[in-house]
Protein backbone atom coordinates (compact mmCIF):
# COMPACT_ATOMS: atom_id res chain seq x y z
CA UNK A 1 0.00 0.00 0.00
CA UNK A 2 1.55 3.34 -0.95
CA UNK A 3 1.78 6.19 1.56
CA UNK A 4 -0.77 8.76 1.31
CA UNK A 5 0.58 12.15 0.46
CA UNK A 6 -0.07 15.34 2.35
CA UNK A 7 -1.56 17.97 -0.15
CA UNK A 8 -1.72 20.37 2.43
CA UNK A 9 2.27 20.88 2.90
CA UNK A 10 3.03 21.22 -0.92
CA UNK A 11 3.25 24.15 -2.97
CA UNK A 12 1.17 25.25 -5.42
CA UNK A 13 3.81 24.78 -7.94
CA UNK A 14 3.91 20.86 -6.74
CA UNK A 15 0.58 20.38 -6.95
CA UNK A 16 0.07 21.87 -9.96
CA UNK A 17 3.09 19.05 -11.60
CA UNK A 18 1.33 16.50 -9.40
CA UNK A 19 -2.15 17.22 -11.02
CA UNK A 20 -0.45 17.06 -14.45
CA UNK A 21 0.90 13.96 -14.15
CA UNK A 22 -2.03 12.22 -12.92
CA UNK A 23 -3.92 13.72 -15.18
CA UNK A 24 -1.12 12.04 -17.79
CA UNK A 25 -0.85 8.69 -16.11
CA UNK A 26 -5.25 8.37 -16.65
CA UNK A 27 -4.75 8.77 -20.01
CA UNK A 28 -2.33 6.54 -20.59
CA UNK A 29 -4.72 4.15 -18.85
CA UNK A 30 -7.57 4.99 -20.99
CA UNK A 31 -5.52 4.23 -23.89
CA UNK A 32 -4.32 1.59 -22.50
CA UNK A 33 -8.04 -0.16 -21.43
CA UNK A 34 -9.07 0.26 -25.05
CA UNK A 35 -6.77 -2.04 -26.38
CA UNK A 36 -6.28 -4.96 -23.92
CA UNK A 37 -7.97 -6.00 -20.82
CA UNK A 38 -6.50 -4.07 -18.00
CA UNK A 39 -4.92 -5.66 -14.91
CA UNK A 40 -6.60 -3.14 -12.43
CA UNK A 41 -9.99 -2.05 -13.38
CA UNK A 42 -9.68 0.40 -10.35
CA UNK A 43 -6.94 2.47 -11.38
CA UNK A 44 -8.81 5.13 -13.20
CA UNK A 45 -11.66 5.77 -10.48
CA UNK A 46 -8.47 5.94 -8.15
CA UNK A 47 -6.60 8.41 -10.23
CA UNK A 48 -10.15 10.10 -10.97
CA UNK A 49 -9.84 10.44 -7.38
CA UNK A 50 -7.16 12.06 -6.85
CA UNK A 51 -7.40 14.47 -9.35
CA UNK A 52 -10.34 15.83 -7.54
CA UNK A 53 -8.51 16.05 -4.08
CA UNK A 54 -6.14 17.87 -5.80
CA UNK A 55 -7.83 20.29 -7.78
CA UNK A 56 -9.93 20.50 -4.36
CA UNK A 57 -6.59 21.60 -2.05
CA UNK A 58 -5.61 24.26 -5.19
CA UNK A 59 -9.25 25.58 -5.26
CA UNK A 60 -9.32 26.19 -1.34
CA UNK A 61 -6.08 27.69 -1.36
CA UNK A 62 -7.66 30.21 -4.20
CA UNK A 63 -10.42 31.15 -2.23
CA UNK A 64 -8.37 31.67 0.94
CA UNK A 65 -5.63 33.86 -0.72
Amino acid sequence: MAKKTKLNEKNPTELAKMLKEKREDLRKVRFAAAGARPKNSNEPKELRREIARVLTELGKREKTV
